[in-house]
């Protein structure tokens, strides 16, 4: 077992679209979806559904509906599904999207699962929801919440991306305010 800490896993993570069509063993790719399980979820009520696909045709279809040409070489799509219609009978007095928070979290502790399994990955968001349900069977009543792209990068250089500064994405009490107010000491009594 891979052994790898949380930060580690949380500032590797990287989105991979090239992928050279070798297979990776689907019991790893369901030890990664075990994490989901642990997110945190509105009501302690799960409403997600995994479904692996494998299959060359449907990967295809999938690569076409979402104009993604490297899900063709992936070795399977991860769809995330919901049942937003079960988390909103239970907080159907918000419109806080609970359904869409808790898919988002969910898959997070899947993409690091399979980043500390070292299992290459790309989250899509963008696809034709209508093409992938009739393809793929799922009751139009569930929402596909993301397709992650699942295969092995063929070796080459790494570039990294920069990531914004700490300092230019945190603010103090008010959006816009850059500084902490200063701390004020908390005097003791000695007893």
């Amino acid at each position: 077992m891979i052994n790898m800490q949380l930060i580690d896993a949380v500032k590797s993570r990287k989105s991979i679209k090239k992928f050279t069509g070798k297979k990776v063993d689907w019991r790893k790719i369901i030890q990664a979806i075990d994490s989901a399980r642990f997110a945190p979820m509105a009501g302690n009520m799960f409403s997600l559904k995994f479904v692996i696909v494998q299959d060359q045709d449907s990967l295809e279809k999938i690569a076409n509906a979402s104009q993604q040409p490297f899900i063709k070489d992936a070795s399977a799509v991860v769809l995330a599904v919901s049942d937003r219609d079960k988390v909103k009978k239970m907080y159907d007095y918000n419109n806080k999207g609970f359904a869409a928070q808790q898919a988002g979290a969910a898959i997070e502790n899947l993409l690091l699962a399979l980043t500390e399994k070292k299992i290459d990955h790309c989250w899509v968001g963008f696809f034709d929801d209508d093409q992938v349900h009739e393809h793929i069977n799922i009751p139009e009543e569930y929402v596909i919440e993301a397709i992650i792209a699942i295969g092995v990068k063929p070796k080459m250089r790494e570039q990294k991306k920069p990531k914004p500064d700490l300092e230019n994405i945190i603010f103090f009490d008010k959006y816009g305010n850059k500084y902490l107010a200063q701390e004020s000491r908390v005097k003791h009594e000695n007893t």
